[in-house]
């Protein structure tokens, strides 16, 4: 779907200028007037666009109607994982995008290594973009801000199936609506995984192996969405 741009304010049908970022990606992407293309905001819908005029710096469109595109998953996963270091977090963040997971909470732990400020949060809202625009999806997974475990564990607005991926259990997530948690590279402490039993979170295997944080993810949300 490379004809998909996202635009950061709200769309409506008729002439619409594009300069700066968006407009940059249309000329990399070579378009010419008569082409046309398909906008999206992250409001459900895509708008078709015909390519009016093109100059050095701005991209002129027609904009026609919105039209709404169902991509979106059947169930609402929520993804609560410690972010890894590095590309591998982009790579789970683009990856949970198109599996089509909701939200994504970055959670803090003992074991936290990666604690993402305003830009790095910032950077990670762009992979979903950008990885929304290769997809399909026009409902962009939110990106929440780091939260402490144990606040967590506590939100009554997360779904009411809890799933926390353990080491060494023997139980199988199944699809369905959820939030599932992965802890950093050293695992959830073991007061941490009793406090998320106490609070009603079942823990669950994913084999015998030691998955890395995205794996472990991509793993879990593969299962629940199937």
């Amino acid at each position: 779907m490379a004809d998909r741009f996202h635009i950061d304010f709200e769309i409506v049908p008729g002439p619409l200028v594009l300069r700066g970022p968006e407009a940059h990606h249309l000329h990399v992407s070579r378009v010419r007037v008569g082409d046309t293309i398909h906008l999206f905001h992250g409001d459900g819908r895509e708008y078709p666009a015909n390519v009016v005029e093109v100059t050095k710096r701005d991209v002129c469109l027609d904009v026609a109607a919105g039209e709404t595109v169902d991509r979106e998953a059947s169930v609402r996963v929520v993804a609560a994982c410690a972010l890894p270091k590095g590309d591998r977090g982009q790579f789970l963040i683009e990856k949970l995008t198109e599996l089509g997971v909701a939200e994504f909470v970055p959670i803090l732990t003992t074991r936290t290594v990666v604690n993402p400020g305003e830009s790095k949060l910032d950077k990670l809202r762009r992979y979903v973009i950008e990885a929304s625009k290769q997809c399909g999806r026009n409902i962009l997974m939110k990106v929440s801000e780091p939260r402490p475990w144990a606040e967590v564990l506590s939100d009554r607005h997360l779904p009411k199936v809890r799933l926390l991926a353990h080491v060494g259990e023997t139980g199988r997530a199944v699809p369905g609506e959820c939030a599932f948690a992965v802890g950093p590279e050293g695992g959830f402490t073991d007061a941490e995984v009793a406090a998320a039993q106490a609070a009603g979170w079942r823990t669950v295997g994913l084999g015998p192996r030691v998955l890395r944080v995205e794996t472990a993810a991509l793993v879990l949300a593969s299962h629940v969405m199937t």
